[in-house]
């Protein structure tokens, strides 16, 4: 996790840098504190997986990006075999949310595919993304709840919903066991 931070502080800061951003204008644009900004900068706090998808939609970035799974990556090889989510670039957060890239950002096509799991009870909020994204999920194992608006929906194993993602919306496992599902998200071209 220490790997991940430190990735993580160095690209927020990159991406300051090439935006000409002060840590004021990021806030406004994040909806990320000054004081959290800087924390993360200087690796004094581990952002939530939702803190990481502001920082990705303020900076319109993918997540993929955030955590460090385009860094380094050859172009991606038809028929190639992943594991699912690499050790280095696995995020999990106190809300009990843990995120792995699948496969990266593909800026060709413009979605990348993250392995998510939701531990029992947890509950992960979402603004809004980046205009015009996208997600699909599909429930590979568990229960999962999805939040629209103010409706909750529940999915089985084998369930998906696509959906706009960029309105607030919330996910739930009111289960017993862990919620793992395949989150594949489509980012507008510019």
């Amino acid at each position: 996790m220490e790997d991940i931070g430190r990735h993580i502080a160095a690209t927020l800061r990159l991406l300051r840098q090439q935006q000409g951003w002060s840590l004021d204008r990021t806030s406004r644009e994040t909806g990320v504190s000054k004081a959290m900004l800087g924390q993360i900068e200087r690796g004094e706090s581990s952002p939530t997986v939702a803190t990481l998808w502001k920082l990705a939609s303020g900076f319109r970035v993918s997540l993929s990006r955030l955590l460090g799974a385009e860094a380094g990556l050859a172009e991606p090889v038809m028929g190639e075999t992943l594991a699912a989510g690499s050790e280095a670039v696995r995020m999990t957060d106190e809300a009990g949310m843990q995120v792995a890239p699948l496969f990266a950002f593909d800026p060709e096509h413009h979605f990348e595919w993250l392995v998510v799991s939701l531990a029992p009870g947890a509950v992960s909020e979402s603004d809004p993304h980046a205009p015009g994204v996208v997600e699909h999920l599909v429930v590979i194992e568990g229960q999962l709840e999805l939040r629209l608006g103010d409706h909750w929906q529940r999915l089985e194993a084998g369930e998906g919903r696509r959906f706009a993602a960029d309105q607030p919306h919330a996910y739930r496992n009111a289960g017993e066991a862990p919620a793992r599902f395949h989150d594949v998200i489509h980012y507008p071209r510019a």
